[in-house]
């Protein structure tokens, strides 16, 4: 089995276009909460509240982390998104994070994006343009073949 962690943008179903194309492959795949609120709230929900943003977003930011943590050390590949419409300076700490453990890392981004992430597309082994490249560079990793 190949353990996969999905990291990145949440606004779209990019990694549902992942796991269906990737169905019949021998992966596992794992990632953050992608419930928006519930990421955010999960620190205070769990911790307790805070009247202070900055310490409701910290406690929320310290448990998730916990989470990515494992994922990304537990992952043979780390895919990491960047979406279109945010700064994901997240997505970035953790295409790093599995650069730094030595992880195979799959950048998916579109073109625009290309000098912005050039360092960290010089960290990863692949730059895919679309969910459907990663599902083909899955498959060529464990079975050897190409796109018909």
């Amino acid at each position: 089995m190949l353990n996969v962690y999905l990291s990145g943008e949440i606004h779209t179903d990019w990694r549902e276009q992942i796991t269906e194309g990737a169905k019949g492959l021998a992966v596992i795949f794992n990632s953050p909460v992608t419930d928006h609120a519930a990421s955010d709230d999960c620190g205070v929900a769990i911790l307790g509240s805070e009247d202070n943003k900055y310490w409701h977003d910290h406690k929320g930011a310290m448990v998730n982390a916990i989470r990515t943590r494992k994922g990304i050390a537990d992952a043979d590949v780390v895919v990491v998104r960047f979406g279109e419409k945010y700064k994901q300076w997240n997505a970035a700490f953790d295409a790093g994070y599995a650069a730094a453990l030595g992880k195979s890392l799959i950048i998916l981004q579109q073109p625009d994006h290309d000098h912005a992430l050039k360092e960290v597309d010089a960290a990863a082994l692949a730059v895919a343009r679309d969910p459907a490249q990663v599902v083909e560079i899955l498959r060529y990793v464990l079975d050897g073949s190409l796109p018909a």
